[in-house]
Parts: structure tokens; C-alpha cells; sequence
């Protein structure tokens, strides 16, 4: 039996696409590789020489700015897709935020590989509308959302990534545990906003009972609704 028919997040990433033939010849192309946190995987700027399936873990998408400052532009969750496939420069880094697994392929080997099975390119297409979508959702929390709607929204999103699907928490209404793998530094800098106010919309979501914080990076949504109510 190969890796791929253990793999936890064969139905849900791009390759559900592919037939047993088609995703054992996509086997042989990749490799697995494990990453601490911490560990980067592609560099802003350079060429794409390379793209990959999240297996497990969370990872970031960052650029810097002139002046050195880190700006997170993303997030990957496992069965997320990443890399820039049919050439071109990598405009962000990938980082692993968690130890994390990834199915790794070289570009170019898999832009060949997907010219021939149209099923894996509309995958890519769809994951790639999604992805636009999901920036655009981002666009509007960044510009134009309030510090409590802004920490809402994010706590919301986290939920939906972090929680497997098909466990308890994930039925509606139902409480959602996770880890975060963010620091609240790292949380202030995606959102746009300061880490003393990201703490004060922690402590009055908890004190308010909508979530509770059982650790520095534990995360207990005891009210949906009124986290969705708080996200506007």
C-alpha cells in the first residue's frame, strides 16, 4: 500500500482528483519532508522550482518590506496547496509556524504532470478561486473592519482551519477547541493592529463568556454565535 492511501488529507487535497494509477504516478514524482517551526520551505523572489500538498501543520506566507518588517499575507492548513506552478518568481516566503509535513514536488515535473490530467488542473483552478476569494474576504477585514470585528473574524477563521472536520466540535453551534499557531505578536501584525489591543479583545471576549483561553495559545469557542454576532 503507498503513503498516498494512508495519507489523512487524500480526499481533501488536489490530488482527490486523480484515479489509483494517476496518484501512484504522482507518488513517485514527490517526497515527504518534515519541517521544525521555524523552517522555511521557498524564499521570496526566487525562482518556483518547487510546489507542494500540506500534510500536516500550519504554515505562513510572508513578504518584507523595505525596511525589513515581516508582513504575514497568508495562512496554509493541511490539504492547502502551495508554490507557484507553470514558472515564474515566488512572490512570498513559506514558513512553517508548527511542525509541519509536506508532500513536496519538483515544479516542473508536476506543471508536466498536470498538462496531461485536466482533472488535477481544474483542481488547481478551483483551489486558486478559493484562494482569491479568500484575499478578497481579507482585504475587506484589513481595511475596513473594527479591532473587535477584526479579532472576531480571525478567531472564526482559525476555528474553521484548525478543527478537523467531521469531529464533535465541528457540528454547528458546537463548542471549537484549537491551538493557535500564532503568537499574539504574530496575530497583531496579520491583523493590523497593536498586541496591547489584541490582548484587551481576548480578555473582553473571555470576560464576556464567548470564548475561554485555558493557555497562552489555547483557544475554547464556547459561543459561536456571539463570536459571529462580534465578527459583524
Amino acid at each position: 500500500m503507498s503513503t498516498c492511501d494512508l495519507c489523512v488529507v487524500r480526499n481533501r487535497a488536489i490530488c482527490s482528483a486523480l484515479d489509483s494509477d494517476e496518484i501512484k504516478a504522482l507518488s513517485a514524482m514527490g517526497r515527504k519532508r518534515d519541517l521544525s517551526a521555524g523552517e522555511s520551505l521557498i524564499w521570496e523572489g526566487e525562482d518556483s522550482v518547487l510546489v507542494a500538498n500540506v500534510v500536516d501543520g500550519v504554515l505562513k506566507l510572508s513578504t518584507n518590506t523595505e525596511d525589513g518588517r515581516e508582513q504575514i499575507v497568508g495562512v496554509v492548513y493541511p490539504s492547502d496547496f502551495i508554490g507557484r506552478p507553470f514558472g515564474g518568481t515566488t512572490g512570498h516566503g513559506v514558513t512553517a509556524l508548527t511542525d509541519s509535513r509536506v508532500c513536496v514536488f519538483s515544479r516542473r515535473d508536476f506543471d508536466n504532470f498536470a498538462a496531461e490530467h485536466p482533472g488535477l488542473e481544474r483542481k488547481l483552478l478551483q483551489r486558486t478561486l478559493a484562494e482569491l476569494d479568500r484575499t478578497r474576504r481579507w482585504m475587506l477585514l484589513l481595511g475596513r473592519l473594527s479591532a473587535s470585528e477584526k479579532v472576531a473574524s480571525f478567531l472564526l477563521e482559525m476555528s474553521e482551519r484548525l478543527v478537523e472536520p467531521g469531529c464533535a466540535t465541528d457540528e454547528p453551534g458546537a463548542k471549537r477547541a484549537f491551538v493557535l499557531p500564532f503568537s499574539r505578536q504574530q496575530i497583531a501584525d496579520v491583523l493590523g493592529l497593536t498586541i496591547e489591543t489584541v490582548s484587551r479583545q481576548f480578555t473582553r471576549l473571555r470576560n464576556a463568556g464567548v470564548i475561554d483561553l485555558p493557555s497562552r495559545r489555547e483557544v475554547v469557542i464556547r459561543d459561536p454565535d456571539a463570536l459571529s454576532a462580534e465578527a459583524g
